[in-house]
């Protein structure tokens, strides 16, 4: 029964990391260059529009989902270290937890904020704006490789065991 519930953890996780590391791939590569070549107030109110769909949208289960699942396989693994594929379940699980989870609620939240708090009309939001697309968007770089990073791990887990 265990062996059972660790691989479907591993492939939940390995399954949600990768979705996750495509989405943010996406708004590295072109969402957030798209949102810096249109006029100020509608970049920052397509972004405002995002973070609030987002958060009620089918994204929470999953980024929720994911990263408790990763939480749990870092304690599985840490508990059955010597088993095979348990260090890159330890490895993937804390990487995605600490590169995507922790970045998000310490950098890109936060941003987040700061930009819902400031009028997109306002001359005076220029330098927010200028910060936002470079800082959110450098962090947005870290939580892909983080996710790309953790689901290599856990496949690398997956077929271990």
């Amino acid at each position: 029964m265990r062996n059972i519930l660790t691989s479907g953890l591993l492939w939940f996780s390995a399954l949600g990391c990768g979705l996750l590391a495509g989405l943010y791939f996406a708004f590295s590569t072109f969402v957030m260059t798209a949102l810096g070549r249109i006029d100020q107030a509608a970049g920052i109110s397509a972004m405002n529009a995002i973070n609030t769909d987002i958060v009620r949208s089918l994204f929470m289960p999953v980024f929720l989902g994911t990263t408790l699942s990763c939480a749990v396989l870092v304690v599985l693994g840490a508990l059955r270290w010597q088993e095979p594929g348990a260090i890159a379940m330890i490895c993937g699980g804390g990487l995605y937890v600490l590169g995507m989870f922790v970045v998000t609620a310490v950098f890109n939240v936060p941003l987040n904020d700061q930009l819902a708090a400031a009028d997109p009309a306002s001359t005076a939001t220029a330098p927010l704006w200028a910060r936002f697309l470079t800082d959110w968007t450098f962090w947005n770089h870290v939580r892909t490789v983080a996710s790309l990073a953790a689901t290599a791990l856990l496949i690398v887990a997956i077929a271990a065991r």
